[in-house]
């Protein structure tokens, strides 16, 4: 059993930070922004025992890879109308690992089949590094 869990180890990917493109855009806004943003992802080791009622909850394991450290930062959309609110901040990861999920902060449901966003409005690129971009400010 432990030969198997150390070749799905080296086979999937761990929980580790890893690039993301993120689209916003908002009615009131000409523009769709994409953020190049980090999120959490990769494999963490869960169990869940189909017998359940006869070995207790000890063999019940559900672990995702979540944020350990998060910073988050706020993109400014350009081309907003006068009474919209042109910012949206978003998540950047900074470490992650395998934990239980807090529903309170994070989402914790699997979207089978969900398609990667797209824009329907021309699309403005958001660059990872604030200075090189002014559409983005960092938010504490």
């Amino acid at each position: 059993m432990h030969i198997l869990g150390l070749l799905v180890k080296m086979a999937m990917p761990m929980c580790i930070p890893t690039a993301y493109t993120l689209y916003i855009e908002k009615p009131e806004c000409d523009y769709c922004v994409a953020v190049n943003t980090t999120i959490c992802m990769g494999f963490c080791f869960s169990r869940d025992s189909n017998i359940k009622e006869l070995v207790g909850p000890r063999f019940l394991i559900q672990r995702s890879c979540t944020y350990e450290e998060v910073e988050y930062r706020t993109a400014v959309l350009p081309a907003c109308a006068p009474h919209a609110d042109p910012h949206f901040t978003y998540p950047v990861a900074g470490r992650c690992h395998c934990s239980t999920c807090n529903t309170r902060s994070d989402e914790c449901v699997h979207k089978a089949g969900h398609a990667a966003a797209k824009c329907s409005k021309p699309v403005r690129h958001l660059y990872a590094d604030p200075a090189a971009s002014d559409h983005t400010q960092l938010f504490e």
